[in-house]
């Protein structure tokens, strides 16, 4: 059981040793080492220490997540630019674009704007519920809907009975690709369809007097201080309306 122990030892520390490089695949496999480590123990199959345990254990040797692991930034749409892109998006034919406009002026994700679906549309109160599990969060998240977005969705009214932006196959949304392929008809491949996320929390934080934290409400971010998401209780809803309509706004 002692060699079995060294063995495992030895293989953990080389797959550690990428950390480095490749964070989070590193990551993934000490867990399951760990995993792997503690169900032999209970086993009785060796005795001693977990030599892929985190806490109290390597963490005391090598650096943490957040200072090797190198963030990629999606590429941005810097905020001057924005009113004439989004002239020019205007300006394309296609589910495609109408749906891209959506989401830039929903400040949602992709996939939660392609497949967005009229039963979640309240016109008379002007607000998308999009339901939990198409959240990142994993909870509902209202959006209040701009001027501005409210327009788009009069241009999709009749497509499709189910979703506000059907695809070619029946009982189908648009491709995950169509924001792209909008951006590369447009010749404009140095942003990216996510990146339009970071053009409004720069606007909303340059631009405008909103707090920060009605901001990052509108981007249905998750309040990581744990005392602070206990305090607050609202939405923010009356406020991101306010902020969504500036936004729209500011696209022309």
């Amino acid at each position: 059981m002692g060699q079995f122990s060294m063995k495992i030892c030895a293989s953990t520390g080389s797959l550690l040793s990428d950390n480095q490089q490749k964070t989070e695949t590193a990551s993934r496999v000490r867990g399951r080492i760990e995993n792997i480590i503690d169900w032999a123990t209970v086993r009785e199959y060796r005795t001693g220490e977990n030599p892929a345990r985190w806490r109290g254990y390597l963490e005391k040797a090598l650096p943490a997540r957040n200072r090797t692991k190198k963030v990629k930034h999606f590429a941005a749409l810097p905020i001057d630019e924005f009113p004439k892109f989004m002239k020019h998006l205007r300006a394309q034919i296609g589910v495609g674009p109408l749906a891209f406009q959506f989401a830039i002026l929903t400040a949602t994700r992709t996939s939660e704007a392609i497949e967005a679906r009229w039963d979640e549309i309240d016109l008379v109160d002007q607000s998308w519920m999009i339901p939990a599990d198409r959240m990142k969060a994993g909870r509902i998240h209202r959006v209040p809907l701009s001027a501005a977005a409210l327009a788009v969705l009069k241009k999709a009214r009749g497509l499709d009975p189910i979703f506000v932006f059907p695809g070619h196959k029946h009982g189908k949304p648009i491709s995950s690709m169509a924001f792209l392929m909008t951006l590369r008809r447009m010749g404009r491949t140095d942003v990216t369809p996510h990146g339009f996320r970071s053009t409004f929390r720069d606007w909303a934080a340059e631009r405008t007097d909103f707090q920060n934290e009605v901001a990052e409400a509108a981007l249905a971010h998750v309040v990581s201080n744990q005392a602070e998401a206990a305090y607050r209780r609202g939405d923010l809803f009356e406020k991101r309306r306010a902020l969504m309509e500036d936004w729209g706004k500011f696209g022309g």
